[in-house]
């Protein structure tokens, strides 16, 4: 073979070597930046619904407290974020927010408590239905 052609293909290859390892680090690149982003997005989603459950629980058991269970329509919100807890949320979280629907519904059967007078008297008493969940879902974003 003539040297010259033994240069041109050495040259040849080279730039493909050079193509393909350029290739090859953009689509890593790109790979590792959409999944950073699909986790950013999940734990996003996340975030929300956890706040979402929180709000609503928190408002649900307040009334719970001072009322009875007259109108179903107030726990209705409560269990749409609750499902869509089970969409996304791993089930130690889910497990909780049951935990913390029944204490609502508990909450619910007993007796009303007068604010002003009560509150006061069951200081030792756990109102805090949400403390459980809370927990677990800031395990499960530190993780």
């Amino acid at each position: 073979m003539d040297s010259a052609y033994i240069s041109a293909l050495a040259a040849l290859s080279g730039s493909v070597v050079g193509a393909l390892g350029s290739i090859a680090t953009t689509w890593l690149t790109a790979t590792a930046q959409e999944r950073t982003n699909r986790i950013n997005q999940a734990m996003t989603r996340r975030q929300t619904l956890y706040g979402d459950f929180i709000e609503e629980a928190a408002k649900v058991y307040s009334h719970a407290l001072t009322s009875n269970l007259d109108d179903v329509s107030n726990l209705m919100h409560l269990y749409a974020v609750m499902n869509k807890l089970r969409l996304f949320a791993p089930a130690n979280v889910v497990a909780r927010a049951d935990d913390a629907m029944e204490r609502i519904i508990e909450t619910y059967q007993g007796p009303n408590i007068n604010v002003r007078t009560e509150l006061r008297a069951n200081e030792a008493r756990d109102l805090d239905v949400l403390r459980g969940f809370s927990e677990a879902c800031r395990k499960d974003l530190v993780s």
